[in-house]
């Protein structure tokens, strides 16, 4: 691969990486706290790419001066931009249902055994779907009783065709994305295709069954009131 090729390469994942880092869509790769470090990353490769351009169009000037023609390396190199465009032009969706179907739920257990903090006043309360979860698992739903409670999540459907909340949480990139699962009780979403965003809304159950995929314990929700939603800016918990 020729220098040119190299520098434009460079060029285009840079400005990929800036394009996605200006705009919510680096939300679809990485948690949000990372958008800093993208955006040095691209500056950095922007730079890079400019000096790697400017020394080979000034190599390529000097070596025609000197024997009155040019050298080309094989053109083969260029195809490398293909995949650059594929990054610039196609926003990929986020993780849904089929990437929840295939792992087990994860729960975040409290450090060291803490206990919860009190709910904020006023209903319903809208908690993240890893907060009810670990209260209603590891604190078996104490601060959560007598609480009108709401969850955002999209639907993904269980092995025995029940409906259930899902959200993709990651540690650090959706390559190692997990999922969240509720399963829900109540007035759930019945017949609602999966991958579709919704608001629940209602109170905590006891109820617990065992995700058929690691055999992590998983919470329940009693729903009252359910609506479609937009996917969040932020898909990912």
């Amino acid at each position: 691969m020729s220098k040119l090729t190299q520098g434009v390469v460079l060029l285009l994942f840079g400005g990929a990486i800036l394009r996605a880092s200006v705009t919510d869509l680096y939300l679809r790769y990485v948690k949000e706290g990372l958008r800093p470090f993208l955006i040095a990353t691209g500056l950095l490769l922007v730079a890079a790419a400019v000096m790697t351009i400017w020394y080979s169009l000034r190599e390529s000037s000097d070596a025609a001066d000197e024997h009155g023609h040019e050298h080309h390396g094989p053109g083969v190199g260029w195809l490398l931009i293909l995949p650059v465009l594929g990054l610039l032009l196609v926003a990929p969706p986020a993780l849904g249902s089929y990437a929840a179907n295939q792992a087990g739920s994860v729960v975040a257990e409290p450090a060291g055994g803490s206990d919860y903090p009190p709910l904020p006043a006023g209903d319903p309360v809208e908690l993240s779907m890893v907060d009810y979860a670990s209260r209603a698992l590891f604190d078996a739903g104490k601060s959560l009783d007598g609480r009108e409670l709401s969850l955002t999540g999209f639907i993904t459907i269980a092995p025995d065709g029940a409906p259930m909340l899902a959200r993709m949480v990651l540690s650090c990139c959706a390559a190692d994305g997990r999922p969240i699962k509720i399963g829900l009780d109540g007035r759930a979403p019945i017949d609602v295709p999966a991958d579709t965003w919704v608001q629940v809304t209602g109170v905590h159950t006891g109820r617990t069954s065992k995700d058929p995929v690691n055999n992590v314990d998983v919470a329940y929700f009693d729903v009252r009131t359910w609506q479609e939603v937009a996917q969040p800016k932020q898909p990912y918990a």
